[in-house]
């Protein structure tokens, strides 16, 4: 039975990642997923409190990547607050539309036209539109290295 929840586990991590492509997967929950399984399931006790407490501080990191990113270069190219909503929006409706491509295409598209309904200057709205790319691609790299950190680490505690 242990192995088939190792193989259990290690689905899941595969799908916190597949998450990063497919933003509708939940990709922390799927991690915690992995995590607690082997917690209750597997060997209760023997991740520490250190870990507990990292991981759930990289959890919070990862929640509120995206958005530091985002606001960060969106303020920075000096875009609009409906730049912001439809680059968010964009990622949600791209994520359904041809992924992963629809993920790049689809907020830059919608920002571009947000940007150029508020400011009606084309090489603006192109800067944002672009710095909202930028924005996504930071983000889902942070959420990554973050995620590939938390596995890393998982797989030490229960090693040693």
């Amino acid at each position: 039975m242990e192995i088939f929840y190792w193989i259990l586990i290690i689905a899941l991590f595969i799908v916190s990642f597949v998450g990063l492509i497919f933003p509708i997967i939940p990709s922390v929950a799927a991690l915690w997923g992995g995590f607690l399984l082997y917690a209750f399931l597997v060997e209760a006790g023997q991740l520490s409190v250190w870990f507990w407490a990292g991981t759930g501080l990289l959890t919070l990191l990862i929640l509120v990547s995206d958005l530091i990113a985002s606001q960060f270069f969106v303020k920075k190219y000096k875009g609009s607050k409906w730049g912001e909503r439809m680059a968010a929006v964009g990622v949600i409706v791209g994520s359904f539309v041809y992924p992963p491509f629809g993920l790049i295409i689809v907020p830059f598209i919608l920002v571009f036209i947000a940007e150029m309904l508020t400011s009606k200057d084309p090489s603006h709205a192109a800067k944002v539109a672009t710095a909202s790319l930028f924005a996504f691609l930071s983000g889902t790299f942070a959420k990554a290295i973050l995620q590939l950190v938390m596995v890393i680490w998982f797989f030490i505690e229960v090693i040693w």
